[in-house]
Parts: structure tokens; C-alpha cells; sequence
């Protein structure tokens, strides 16, 4: 039988995109991801926020880095990950996490220094030809 692992969302950085490397030197970038959804309360409809980590590796991770801030609008295609570790004082940890195969960007922000962020199309189409 065939499995599926799809991910696809659409919503707002919940903060920066933390741009690191590993040891190894691999630029690996993280932010939240922000999607608003409608439930149904006591006082009618309210809108309620979930959060997901999504997690982007190599060459595209260090564009995401350069061009996206708290708020800008994103899709994401990915894989749902499941991770466990522990901490200093051995309490074990379960994160699930989306590893983006695509980011699409939908809006800019400005840079922290003030500047507009714009993304030059030619190296985003660099990034998707070495993939």
C-alpha cells in the first residue's frame, strides 16, 4: 500500500525566520507559522490561531532568511517530521514539525533596517534549479 506524507499551508510568520547552519555548514532556517481559523464560541463566531513550526534546509533556507520577516505572508509545501530529545535535566521532549519542500512568498515586509525586501526572481529560479 502507498503512503502519503503532504503537508500544505497557507498563513503569517509568527516571528523572524531564525536563520543557522549545522556543523557540517548547511544553512537550516526556522519560523512559526501563523493560521487563523474560525470556531464557533458562546458569543458566536471568534477566530482562534494555531501555530507550526516549519523547518527549511539548505540554499533556500538562507533566501527565506534574506527575504522574510514577522508577518509576511507564506505557502507551504512539506512533510510532517516527528522529532524527540531531551533536555539538560533528561525530560524528553516530542516536537512535530513541517519540513518545507516549497515556500511560496505572498507578501514582503521590510527589512529590520527599513529597507523593502524584494526577492530578485533570478536567484529564486537559481534555488529551484538545483533542487
Amino acid at each position: 500500500m502507498r503512503s502519503l506524507n503532504k503537508v500544505m499551508l497557507m498563513g503569517h510568520l509568527g516571528a523572524d525566520v531564525d536563520l543557522r547552519q549545522t556543523k557540517s555548514g548547511l544553512p537550516v532556517a526556522s519560523f512559526p507559522l501563523a493560521i487563523n481559523r474560525n470556531v464557533q464560541g458562546e458569543d458566536g463566531k471568534t477566530e482562534a490561531v494555531d501555530y507550526h513550526k516549519v523547518v527549511v534546509w539548505g540554499k533556500f533556507a538562507e533566501v527565506c532568511g534574506k527575504y522574510l520577516a514577522k508577518g509576511a505572508a507564506v505557502y507551504v509545501e512539506g512533510r510532517l517530521i516527528n522529532r524527540s530529545f531531551e533536555d539538560k535535566e533528561k525530560a524528553k521532549h516530542f516536537r512535530t514539525e513541517v519540513v518545507a519542500d516549497n515556500v511560496n512568498f505572498l507578501t514582503f515586509k521590510k527589512s529590520r533596517v527599513g529597507e523593502e525586501k524584494g526577492v530578485e526572481l533570478e536567484e529564486v529560479k537559481e534555488v529551484k534549479k538545483k533542487k
